[in-house]
């Protein structure tokens, strides 16, 4: 028999929708930063020949595809649970901050191939330009950050594009720097140099978005939740005699979800006990951890005996 409970943590409905759109506008507007600076810096890039440039720009794009995806991800994971979708689209999120991952990786190594080949036969990089736009780009990326910094960064989607824009913002330094090295000191494999330093910083930031989306889409433990923490607490309330089966998971960004087999004393079944033991599982579990989605199966110990493909 199981017994399942579903209990939200954290703000009110109203009040976590005001949250939500506050969310998009902030977004929106990092998005129209980052979109108009990109133009600008293309043009310029192409006109100077800076390769730090195109690929700061690339990196931009990036940036712009990981907000348009979290605001799609968002519109579609506020679309209600229907038919087979039982949780919804809410794991948009999720496959938009894997896909945001993948593209960076793509850019980094196109970005890294030219590189190489510039650093080995240097073009001519006319480095005002460069020196002007990277300064201008320093600025953009900080009021976007600035922006992003007041978003609800417990949403991977919301942290990815905010850490894209830092790794911009330091693209920008090393890009400015290599602009004032081929100005000063006529040293054009700066700007191949700066380019590589980026494809560094996309390659981290790549690692990081593609490091927490598969563990989620691997269905592996939230990281800050201790398995044997919570067994621990799961075997407290008097009357539990072991737990089994434990799965801990989540769902998307702010929606993590636990299940479990309990065992108790049969005596629990007979007095009408059980719905008390429930209600000390989810209360320690409310108490302790912040799970959003819980199922617990209640059962006898006489029945782990002959239970299928038990396990621990």
């Amino acid at each position: 028999m199981g017994d399942h409970h579903h209990h939200r943590i954290g703000t009110a409905p109203h009040s976590h929708r005001v949250r939500s759109d506050a969310d998009r506008r902030y977004l929106a507007t990092a998005l129209a930063l980052i979109v108009g600076f990109m133009i600008v810096e293309v043009t310029v890039a192409v006109v100077s020949g800076s390769l730090a440039l195109l690929a700061d720009a690339g990196h931009m794009l990036a940036d712009a595809g990981a907000i348009g995806a979290a605001l799609w991800a968002w519109h579609l994971a506020d679309r209600p649970a229907s038919g087979p979708w039982t949780f919804g689209f809410k794991r948009a999120e999720i496959l938009s901050a894997a896909g945001n991952g993948i593209t960076l990786l793509v850019v980094a190594a196109v970005v890294a191939f030219v590189s190489v080949r510039r650093l080995i036969n240097p073009p001519t990089v006319h480095g005002l330009p460069v020196l002007i736009v990277a300064a201008v780009g320093i600025v953009v990326n900080l009021v976007a950050a600035w922006v992003l910094a007041r978003a609800n960064r417990s949403s991977l989607n919301v942290e990815g594009a905010f850490q894209h824009i830092l790794t911009d913002l330091y693209g920008f330094v090393a890009t400015l720097i290599a602009g004032v090295l081929i100005v000063t000191a006529g040293f054009e494999r700066a700007d191949a140099i700066a380019s590589l330093v980026v494809v560094a910083l996309m390659l981290r930031a790549s690692w990081m978005l593609l490091k927490a989306s598969l563990r989620v889409l691997l269905e592996a433990a939230p990281e800050a939740v201790d398995l044997a923490d919570v067994r621990a607490h799961l075997l407290e309330p008097a009357h539990v005699l072991d737990v089994h089966d434990l799965h801990v998971w989540t769902v998307t960004s702010d929606l993590p979800a636990i299940s479990a087999h309990i065992v108790i004393d049969d005596s629990c079944f007979l007095d009408g006990h059980a719905p008390q033991v429930l209600d000390e599982l989810q209360g320690c579990l409310s108490g302790h951890f912040d799970v959003e989605h819980s199922t617990f199966q209640l059962e006898p110990a006489s029945h782990y005996d002959h239970e299928p493909g038990n396990h621990c």
